[in-house]
């Protein structure tokens, strides 16, 4: 069962790192289904749509590229996993300390990313960014349950996206965590239907296939099928809420 995102007829609140806000009306009402555990997060979205707040926008870098720059359909990831365990927190992926960094600067944007995960314990002696590199070697994560747990913070999926990641597949996520994945549109935050991150092993080679909904091991030769993306799929690939909604009509540019 999926749940659904209806955006209504209110006014909209848009503001971009480089404009002062202006305020626009949908076009129609329209309704967006996302995976049903994270029904009451993606409601929350909606209200994140029609009742925007400056600080909300301004976080998501992607508002900084040229409106004229296209990116391919995301169909497939290929790349090194790095896998984590559960409860791997909003502290972990990005500590407070580096939040003072402002996402829609771009050098500031590639910092941040450059500490993503640089809160994991000491038992994980590998790093997810070497200290003498800028982006992260690991396209995907693996993860078990609750991953993105903590605070709201969403310099979590903005960080892991600047490092160079594309997706997160996880046993499970917290709500606000999977609400901000898609908000932004960094991250593709998909979910496993058993725990791959006891089968996996961080540098295995890994291939994840959105319209199949499966993830393969190349290194081992498993496959795993994975939870569809629903209608979340194509609001990250846009680049988030804002740019989805301007893309599809529903604001104007």
């Amino acid at each position: 069962m999926a749940a659904s995102l209806f955006l209504s007829r209110s006014p909209i609140a848009i503001s971009t790192p480089r404009s002062s806000p202006s305020v626009s009306l949908l076009s129609s009402p329209q309704t967006l289904k996302f995976p049903s555990s994270y029904s009451n997060s993606l409601f929350d979205l909606s209200i994140a749509v029609s009742h925007a707040t400056p600080r909300l926008a301004t976080i998501i870098p992607r508002a900084t590229a040229s409106p004229s720059s296209t990116a391919p359909s995301a169909t497939a990831f290929h790349g090194r996993c790095y896998v984590v365990g559960d409860n791997i927190d909003t502290d972990q992926i990005i500590p407070a300390e580096y939040l003072t960094l402002v996402p829609s600067n771009p050098s500031e944007y590639e910092k941040l990313g450059s500490y993503a995960l640089i809160g994991l314990p000491s038992s994980y002696s590998t790093r997810f960014v070497e200290s003498d590199e800028m982006k992260t070697k690991y396209s995907i994560i693996i993860a078990g349950d609750n991953f993105g747990c903590g605070s709201s913070r969403e310099h979590a999926p903005v960080a892991l996206g600047a490092s160079g990641a594309v997706a997160v597949v996880a046993e499970s996520y917290a709500r606000i965590f999977f609400r901000n994945s898609v908000a932004t549109g960094e991250i593709y935050p998909l979910e496993s239907e058993t725990r791959i991150c006891d089968e996996c092993k961080t540098g295995d080679v890994v291939t994840i296939e959105l319209a199949e909904s499966r993830l393969i091991n190349h290194t081992t030769g498993k496959e795993y099928k994975l939870k569809p993306i629903g209608d979340a799929g194509p609001v990250i690939e846009a680049g988030g809420i804002f740019a989805y909604a301007r893309k599809t009509g529903m604001i104007s540019s």
